[in-house]
């Protein structure tokens, strides 16, 4: 027997078996995060010692130790953007914290470091889980593949080796080694990961396969036409690695205004301290305003009107299934003005299911028996489409009977002995091809079969027939259900947008049109047989029209639109690591209808951002204002300052409450 068409069961097992291992950065193996820690330690240590009223002597250290591992990182970063004469906040809040500690404010200054220390671990921490998915990503393809020699002998070499016009062998249950097309052979390949197809296509003579794809239950003989590193997959990587690098984060509010105030707040502390002292004040009196007006217009209350709002928003949200991964995140979800929607595993469940049972006429079988027959067929395949057909057996309980003689054909069906009939089911095309129509009732059969099969998928089914005996007594029509809440959630996008959501997905454009139509998406805004490029130009065409677009979408395929977005969710359930990672944020318990909510409550929070930063600003400037015209007493405005951070930072935590996003929920019915 040919080598290729051997089983190696071991081998075959290890293939199939085999997924890509996770590469997760550990938190504690970032210097940022660890530098957070020790500061967040040492401060949690020292303040209730000095709440309590133990001496200075016993805290003072631990502050100071707090300054020192929570602040070098900043203060080096602020050093570094000064020297390319650039300030930035993050300067500014050492040097606030340092003026803190100088007129006795040891604590505030304290706090102020270990807030930006632990930002910025949590930054660190998002960029590097992004990369390890991407980097994961490669790992999809295998490492090595068979590679025919001239005189048919068989070679295992590393696919990195492969080059274009070399003949590989894939085994049954194998990763495909390289892109390239179908010499001999026929299969079903599982290409889910780079087109989003939610079952796996036959592939004969002349088609295309894709490196990293699962190959089903045949043998294939492949030719290479594009190196490893102009794979599909190798390109998906430089996509999202594109797409990350190259896209600006949008700044928080306060951000935007980093440099101006920045350097606003330095030139007037100088000239607190300075023009007084040229008129003759005394220096104590001329620092003590100086350090008094530093406190009193730091941007502490501003650091707090902007990231409680966001922070209770992202937990709010968590509660109820959705992850979001940072403030900026949050922010960014309230400004989407497209959507752009991936099918499979997004609007759809994901998983085939029987929709259509279809008896012939004068088969003498109804529906429960038409798919009894057909499940015992099925029943000892591993195809997804005769798990379908068996799950949907089960779940009208009907009794399956036993089987023998099973034989299974890729790309065409099974065939098998139940009770005593030879029964076929498969694909209409290979199956009626085959029927004996010499026969009238044979030729009837066949002819009302294929009338039948092409309603169906004609409606964006995939089409199954049953022969018994060689003769057609029915069709099976199965399909990808669209999620409960699909239409409701494109109707609220719609409403919250002003534009009806696109649809970019992988699948045909017949089952890709059935399904918009039943979601309520425009047959203008479908776009079917993407590729994961496709999938991005799509997005750039959108944001080139000025639309800040939301993508959605779940596997591999969708991972470039979810980095080339202003704003990415993947579903979370069965979505791939690679879109969970590069996603903004992600939808934990597969309820699409969370989507609405969570960019409603965004914009609900970006109004509470606004209302506390005219408090910040009020009190920052009355401060100033009492400061600069009369005396303002130390303590005063230690508390002013504080009263200020304190009523912003409650005004944004009124988000933590279930009534917050239940009243999102609300208004987007």
């Amino acid at each position: 027997m040919p080598s290729d068409l051997l089983q190696r069961p071991e081998r075959a097992a290890q293939a199939a078996s085999r997924t890509a291992p996770r590469r997760r950065t550990r938190v504690f193996a970032l210097t940022e995060a660890r530098w957070a820690a020790v500061a967040l330690l040492l401060f949690l240590t020292a303040l209730p010692l000095q709440l309590t009223g133990v001496g200075a002597w016993s805290w003072g250290p631990l502050y100071a130790a707090a300054y020192v591992t929570g602040g070098w990182e900043p203060a080096w970063a602020g050093l570094t953007a000064l020297r390319e004469k650039t300030l930035d906040v993050d300067l500014l809040m050492i040097v606030a914290a340092i003026g803190a500690a100088s007129i006795g404010q040891v604590m505030d200054g304290a706090l102020l470091i270990v807030i930006f220390a632990t930002s910025g671990a949590l930054e660190a921490l998002a960029t590097a889980r992004t990369q390890d998915a991407v980097r994961g990503l490669l790992d999809l393809a295998p490492t090595t593949a068979t590679q025919l020699a001239d005189d048919g002998g068989e070679l295992t070499v590393p696919t990195e080796n492969l080059v274009v016009g070399d003949t590989i062998l894939v085994r049954p249950g194998e990763r495909v080694g390289a892109d390239g097309r179908v010499l001999t052979g026929a299969s079903e390949v599982d290409q889910a990961t780079i087109t989003g197809e939610p079952l796996p296509v036959a592939k004969e003579p002349g088609d295309e396969v894709f490196a990293g794809t699962l190959n089903g239950t045949g043998a294939l003989r492949v030719r290479v036409e594009r190196d490893a590193s102009d794979s599909v997959i190798a390109r998906i990587v430089a996509m999202v690695e594109e797409a990350s690098g190259t896209k600006a984060p949008t700044q928080l509010f306060i951000e935007k205004v980093e440099q101006r105030y920045s350097l606003g707040m330095v030139a007037a502390t100088l000239a607190v301290f300075l023009v007084p002292l040229a008129f003759g004040a005394d220096l104590t009196g001329a620092l003590l305003r100086a350090m008094t007006f530093m406190i009193v217009a730091s941007p502490c209350a501003v650091v707090l009107a902007t990231m409680p709002p966001l922070l209770s928003a992202i937990a709010n949200a968590g509660r109820h299934g959705v992850l979001v991964k940072s403030a900026v995140v949050m922010e960014r979800l309230g400004q989407v003005d497209a959507v752009a929607l991936d099918k499979t595993g997004t609007l759809t469940e994901g998983t085939p299911r029987v929709t259509d049972v279809r008896p012939l006429d004068g088969s003498g079988l109804d529906e429960d028996a038409l798919l009894a027959l057909a499940a015992a067929a099925e029943h000892p395949s591993e195809h997804p489409l005769a798990r379908a057909v068996v799950d949907a057996a089960r779940t009208r309980r009907l009794t399956v009977a036993g089987t023998r003689d099973f034989a299974s054909a890729p790309g065409v069906g099974v065939t098998a002995t139940v009770d005593g009939r030879t029964v076929a089911v498969g694909a209409p095309a290979r199956l009626l091809d085959g029927v004996d129509a010499t026969g009238t009732t044979r030729a009837a059969g066949a002819a009302r079969a294929a009338e039948v099969a092409a309603d169906l998928e004609n409606g964006g089914r995939t089409a199954v027939v049953i022969l018994c005996d060689g003769v057609p007594v029915g069709v099976l029509g199965i399909a990808d259900r669209p999620r409960p809440d699909a239409a409701a959630t494109v109707a609220a996008l719609t409403a919250l947008t002003g534009a009806a959501p696109t649809l970019l997905t992988g699948d045909n454009p017949r089952a890709a049109a059935h399904l918009a139509a039943e979601a309520g998406i425009n047959g203008d805004d479908v776009h079917a047989g993407l590729l994961p490029q496709d999938k991005v130009d799509a997005v750039r065409r959108l944001q080139a029209r000025g639309r800040k677009v939301l993508v959605i979408g779940d596997g591999v395929n969708d991972a470039p639109a979810l980095a080339a977005a202003h704003t990415g969710i993947a579903m979370g359930r069965a979505g791939s690591d690679l879109a969970l990672e590069t996603a903004d944020a992600v939808i934990v318990r597969d309820e699409l209808a969370t989507v609405p909510a969570v960019i409603a409550l965004s914009r609900t929070a970006r109004r509470l951002v606004v209302q506390n930063l005219i408090v910040a600003a009020v009190f920052i400037s009355g401060l100033v204002v009492w400061d600069l015209a009369g005396t303002l007493p130390l303590p005063l405005g230690v508390l002013g300052h504080e009263g200020s951070t304190v009523i912003v930072g409650l005004n944004g935590l009124r988000l933590l409450r279930d009534a917050a996003w239940n009243r999102a929920a609300q208004d987007v019915r």
